[in-house]
């Protein structure tokens, strides 16, 4: 539930409420008892998420996050010795571009 802030026009009182949504503004002043509280339109504090963010992931169940740890292990493993074959393919081609234009130089 919101915090408002309200302000009376009357005697320049201010004071915040604790309200839902749906409930009606007030009008009351509790100092001067007069009609004249108004809702003050504020930025209001809001929610800040830090971090890493949150996602419905973040509750699962232990079974789901052990079997979610097995993929991990395994696509790590391929994936290394995938990017490995590829890091040596790319220097290999390096190497042999570098000879080409040496030897048309020369």
């Amino acid at each position: 539930m919101p915090t408002y802030e309200y302000e009376c026009e009357a005697c320049g009182h201010t004071m915040e409420a604790f309200q839902s949504i749906t409930d009606k503004p007030l009008r009351k002043c509790p100092e001067c008892k007069k009609l004249k509280l108004r809702r003050l339109i504020s930025a209001g504090a809001g929610i800040i998420f830090r971090g890493s963010g949150f996602y419905e992931t973040d509750y699962r169940s232990d079974s789901y996050k052990s079997e979610a740890k097995k993929d991990k292990t395994d696509s790590s493993s391929s994936s290394s010795s995938k990017s490995d074959s590829k890091s040596e393919s790319k220097s290999e081609s390096k190497t042999e571009s570098k000879s080409k234009s040496s030897d048309g130089k020369d």
